[in-house]
C-alpha cells in the first residue's frame, strides 16, 4: 500500500465517505500543489517575453509576489484564503500554459495582470497597509474572494489601489475615487461601482463560509464550459443571489439527512459555488435536463451548478460533485489504475463512449447518490418526498450495478485501486439491505436497459 495514503483512509474513501484524517490528507496535498503551482508561475513569469510584460506604468509579477509575501507575514491564514481560493487554480494554470507555450496568446498579458488583483486582495484580507498600481482589465476589476469594481476606462489603463486606516481607495484617471471600508466581512461601500462577493454561511459550525462566486473571470473555462451538458456561468443578479441564499439556508439540514458524513465532507472540501445558467434545452419549454453541474480538477473546492428546484436537489448535487473532488484529489496522490484514456465503455448516465477513468468517476459519484437518497427515503415522513427519494436511489444503484463488473474485472487497477473498488462493491451490496419498493426497482432496471439500447444504437456497438 502506498505510504502516501493509509489503508484506513483509502477504505473510508472507497465507501464514498472519509473521516477528518482522510479528507485532511486530500486537502493538504491539494493546497501544497497550489502553492507549488504559484511558485512555478512566478518563475515562468520572470522569463516572460517582452510582448506580455507589464508596462512601466504598472507593477509586474515580482512586485505582486513581494506584496503577497509581506501580507503573508502579516496574516498567513488571510492570505491563504486568497491563494487557495478554488478559482485561483484555473487562473494560475492558464497563465503557466501561456508562458510555456511556443506562441503566447493575446490574452496572456491580461491574465498576468490579474496577479496584481490577487496580491491586493490578499493584502486587504491581511489588513496590511499598502499601495499598488494595477492594470485595469477590459471588464470589472475583480479582487478574488472580495468583490468586483466597475472601472471607468478600457483595458490596460493604470489603476491605483491603497489600504490605509482600514480604508481601501481605488483611483483611476477620469473617474472619482472609490472608497471601501474594510471590515471582517470584506470591503463595504455604498458606491454602486463596487459589487461584493456573496458569502454564504458555513454548512456547519466551525467550518469556513462558502463564496457564491458570480464575478471571478476564471470561474469557467474560456470562452465557456465545453463539457457534456453544461451551460454558461451567470453574472451578478440581485434576484438570483437572493434565490441562492434562500436555497442555501435549507441545504445544511438536507445534507445532514443523508448521514453525518455528508455535511462533514462538504465542510472540509467546499469553498466556492459557481452559479450556472439553466442547462441547454431546459427553457423556456421545460424540455431537457432541469439542472447541470460539474467540478474542475484545477479548481479544487469549487462546485459549478445551475440552481436546483429544492434544497434536497442542491444537497444531492453537492454529494455528487464532491465525490469527483475527492476521487480526483486521491488520484493525484496515488494512481488507481493504468487504463488508457480511450473512450470505449458504456455508462448509463451518459450517451457517449466513456474512458475507464470516467467510468470510475461516474460510478463513484452515483454510488454516493444511491446512499444519500436511500437515507433520505428511510427518514422521510411525507410520502411524496419518500417516493422521490426511493426513485432516485433505485436509479442510481441500478446505474452503478451496470458498470461495477467492468471496474471489478479490470486488470489495470493498482493495489490502491483494487481496495477502492472492493469497498465500492461492499457499499453497493449493503444498500440492498433496505431495498426500494418493487415498482421503483423495476422502473430503474427498465431505465438502464433503455439507456444501454440507445447507447448501442448511437455508438454502433
Amino acid at each position: 500500500m502506498s505510504p502516501a495514503v493509509p489503508e484506513r483512509a483509502l477504505r473510508e474513501l472507497g465507501r464514498t465517505e472519509g473521516g477528518t484524517d482522510a479528507l485532511g490528507l486530500l486537502v493538504r496535498d491539494q493546497h501544497t500543489r497550489r502553492l507549488i503551482l504559484l511558485r512555478a508561475l512566478l518563475d515562468a513569469a520572470a522569463d516572460a517575453p517582452a510582448a506580455v510584460r507589464p508596462t512601466a506604468a504598472a507593477a509586474g509579477p515580482r512586485e505582486h509576489w513581494a506584496l503577497l509575501e509581506a501580507a503573508d507575514r502579516a496574516d498567513r491564514a488571510a492570505v491563504r484564503t486568497v491563494l487557495l481560493h478554488p478559482l485561483t487554480g484555473p487562473w494560475a494554470q492558464r497563465c503557466l500554459r501561456g508562458l510555456t507555450s511556443p506562441a503566447p496568446t493575446p490574452e496572456l498579458a491580461a491574465d498576468l495582470a490579474h496577479f496584481g488583483a490577487l496580491a491586493a486582495a490578499a493584502a486587504i484580507r491581511a489588513r496590511l497597509p499598502f499601495s499598488a498600481r494595477l492594470t485595469a482589465p477590459a471588464g470589472p476589476l475583480v479582487l478574488p474572494t472580495l468583490g468586483a469594481l466597475r472601472t471607468g476606462r478600457g483595458a490596460s489603463s493604470p489603476l491605483d489601489i491603497t489600504l490605509a486606516d482600514s480604508r481601501v481607495t481605488v483611483r483611476q484617471a477620469g473617474a472619482a475615487p472609490v472608497v471601501l471600508e474594510a471590515d471582517g466581512d470584506g470591503p463595504r461601500s455604498e458606491d454602486p461601482r463596487w459589487l461584493p462577493v456573496l458569502t454564504l454561511p458555513p454548512l456547519r459550525d466551525g467550518a469556513p463560509p462558502v463564496h457564491l462566486d458570480d464575478l471571478d473571470p476564471y470561474r469557467v473555462a474560456a470562452p465557456g464550459p465545453q463539457r457534456h451538458g453544461l451551460s454558461a456561468a451567470t453574472g451578478p443578479d440581485p434576484a438570483e443571489r437572493a434565490a441562492w441564499a434562500r436555497l442555501w439556508a435549507l441545504t445544511g439540514p438536507a445534507l445532514a439527512a443523508g448521514g453525518p458524513h455528508r455535511p462533514a465532507e462538504a465542510a472540509a472540501l467546499l469553498r466556492c459555488l459557481v452559479p450556472l445558467r439553466p442547462p441547454p434545452g431546459s427553457a423556456p419549454s421545460g424540455d431537457g435536463p432541469a439542472q447541470c453541474s460539474a467540478t474542475r480538477r484545477e479548481a479544487f473546492g469549487a462546485v459549478l451548478s445551475s440552481k436546483p428546484a429544492t434544497a434536497a436537489l442542491l444537497a444531492s448535487t453537492l454529494v455528487h460533485e464532491l465525490q469527483h473532488t475527492k476521487l480526483a484529489a486521491l488520484s493525484a496522490l496515488v494512481p488507481l489504475h493504468h487504463e488508457d484514456a480511450t473512450p470505449r465503455h458504456f455508462a448509463p448516465w451518459r450517451s457517449d463512449l466513456r474512458p475507464f477513468d470516467g467510468l470510475l468517476q461516474g460510478a463513484y459519484s452515483h454510488l454516493a447518490l444511491a446512499d444519500y437518497w436511500q437515507r433520505l427515503a428511510l427518514g422521510a415522513e411525507r410520502l411524496s418526498r419518500r417516493d422521490l427519494a426511493w426513485a432516485e436511489h433505485a436509479r442510481c444503484r441500478e446505474q452503478v450495478g451496470a458498470v461495477l463488473p467492468v471496474l471489478a474485472g479490470s486488470g489495470a487497477l493498482t493495489r490502491e485501486g483494487r481496495v477502492l473498488v472492493n469497498e465500492m462493491i461492499a457499499v453497493y451490496h449493503r444498500l440492498a439491505d433496505s431495498p426500494p419498493p418493487a415498482g421503483h426497482r423495476a422502473r430503474a432496471e427498465a431505465y438502464v436497459r433503455t439507456a444501454r439500447m440507445i447507447w448501442r444504437q448511437r455508438n454502433g456497438t
